[in-house]
């Protein structure tokens, strides 16, 4: 489906951002989470249960409470990711592993991060993490068409514009539905979790993105 350039040959890494390169769940999510379900109470004229339930119902039917929005109300994709990715503090609220960019360093091959977040905050975590310079290439959901993971057209797209295979790509996730689509193009899957179970789509399982030089061999041999 996808032709592979010849010069680019060599593995590629790509990387989720939310509970994959950083903890998420502390502080970040639950202030997202709270941010759309009061956009949706805002624009959607719903009280704060019916417009939480919503919000739970789109991530749970599509993989993001925004498809659902655009789908079914019209919602303008940017207007919305704006005001619900606004922080009061966000440096303090992210939790990253100070090891996690030396993890990066080892891994061999580009590195592309591949997130359904918007621009803006890609660019503040990469920045307080500095970890931004490990990567050639961002995809944001801007970038995707608002097409985001798990959508087969997304992935679609990135792998197009960077004329890769996806034979040669690890996809390194904390998402299932998400490494259930990269499986399905052919992709080598990393699911970073802290569970036991491994579902037949998972490659490999690592409790955390600093674990990963350990898969090499693993990584090697499959690619």
């Amino acid at each position: 489906m996808v032709s592979p350039a010849p010069h680019r040959r060599d593995r590629v890494w790509l990387f989720d951002l939310d509970n994959t390169l950083h903890n998420a769940s502390p502080h970040i999510f639950p202030h997202i989470n709270a941010s759309m379900t009061a956009y949706i109470q805002q624009h959607l004229g719903l009280d704060e249960a019916e417009a939480n339930r919503l919000r739970q119902h789109y991530w749970t039917r599509y993989g993001a409470t925004l498809l659902g929005l655009m789908r079914h109300h019209g919602t303008d994709p940017r207007h919305f990711l704006w005001h619900t990715h606004q922080f009061p503090d966000l440096p303090r609220m992210v939790v990253a592993e100070k090891r996690l960019g030396h993890a990066l360093e080892r891994l061999p091959g580009r590195k592309v991060l591949f997130s359904n977040a918007p621009l803006h905050y890609t660019e503040a975590i990469l920045d307080i993490t500095g970890i931004g310079p490990h990567f050639d290439a961002v995809y944001t959901v801007e970038r995707l068409r608002f097409q985001p993971k798990p959508l087969m057209a997304g992935f679609v797209r990135l792998l197009r514009n960077e004329r890769l295979d996806p034979r040669r790509c690890i996809m390194v996730e904390d998402s299932l539905a998400n490494l259930r689509t990269a499986k399905r193009l052919g992709m080598t899957t990393v699911w970073v979790s802290t569970g036991s179970r491994q579902p037949p789509y998972v490659d490999a399982t690592v409790r955390s993105a600093c674990d990963l030089p350990r898969l090499m061999p693993l990584a090697c041999g499959r690619l």
